[in-house]
């Protein structure tokens, strides 16, 4: 079954897209399929990965209005393995629209249900606020992802953060999970750099991430040429981190599923008669199998 996973934070500037980006990029390059959502209306993630954010007909907008299917947004990107549903200024106007639509909160998840077992990963870029689009990230997602700048005033916004993540878990999706904390932006030569992973690894323990992505010019670069950083300069330190950052929120994967509780006995082995009525078997479908639009090779369902 793919796992869904918020990239969230409500400060901009935290290298939020960039990990969004980089991580989807090689944990497909891992051999994984992955799913890139950019459910930003800058559109950050449609630009970075190489795509026109001007000439993107069709993307997350339609997608989550209801007036596109799946098979005609999603698009292919020069990293084997790795979708994306892009994003327009288009998607602006959806924090307005979406406040008169019934089920307002579940639209990505409605979106996603029949698709997501195509996929290992999905990945949502939300945008830089805590407003309907990120809530409905947040709704869709197994767990949340937060990029967190090595910086006093990222921390500033990390408990109102925490407070929303709280408050869906407990109303609107009780599985809910944070997957981890991805510190960015390092730079080692300052004294609060140093302070800044202290007290964040002392509040989320164990879901800090051992890899710390530095700062690097050929990271800010990269985005400027529509490619992520494998593509850029793979042997550049930025590169080297996200990959070791891919690898290491693979392993974590493993340990998860190696830890999770072991599903209940079979029925036919646990006594009970077997002519008792049993619930009727639900049947999940796809309306949206085959090819994709001009031909895209597309993770088909089951």
């Amino acid at each position: 079954m793919g796992k869904i996973i918020g990239i969230c934070n409500q400060k901009g500037g935290v290298g939020k897209t960039t990990s969004a980006i980089n991580l989807s990029a090689f944990v497909a390059a891992k051999g994984k399929k992955v799913l890139l959502i950019d459910a930003d209306p800058q559109a950050n993630a449609t630009s970075g990965i190489g795509l026109e954010k001007k000439s993107q007909r069709l993307g997350s907008y339609e997608l989550l209005m209801d007036v596109a299917v799946f098979e005609e947004v999603i698009l292919p990107t020069p990293v084997e393995n790795l979708w994306i549903i892009p994003s327009s200024v288009a998607l602006a106007g959806a924090e307005i629209e979406l406040v008169e639509l019934p089920q307002r909160e579940y639209r990505i998840r409605m979106m996603l249900a029949a698709v997501k077992d195509r996929f290992d990963f999905i990945f949502i870029d939300c945008p830089p606020s805590l407003g309907l689009l990120t809530l409905n990230a947040l709704v869709a997602s197994d767990s949340v992802l937060i990029p967190l700048q090595c910086e006093y005033y990222a921390l500033e916004g990390l408990s109102q953060l925490m407070d929303t993540i709280s408050l869906v878990n407990k109303a609107l999706n009780p599985g809910l999970l944070i997957e981890g904390v991805v510190l960015t932006m390092a730079d080692f030569r300052t004294r609060l750099t140093g302070e800044v992973i202290k007290e964040v690894r002392a509040f989320f323990k164990n879901k800090v991430f051992t890899t710390i992505i530095p700062r690097s010019i050929r990271l800010s670069e990269a985005p400027g040429f529509g490619k992520p950083i494998m593509l850029y300069d793979e042997f550049c330190i930025g590169s080297l981190k996200y990959e070791s950052l891919a690898k290491e929120f693979l392993e974590r994967q493993s340990v998860a599923v190696e830890s999770a509780p072991t599903l209940p006995p079979d029925p036919a082995e646990s006594g009970l008669d077997k002519n008792e009525d049993a619930p009727a078997a639900i049947a999940t479908t796809s309306e949206s199998e085959g090819p994709g639009p001009a031909g895209i090779d597309v993770p088909q369902a089951g």
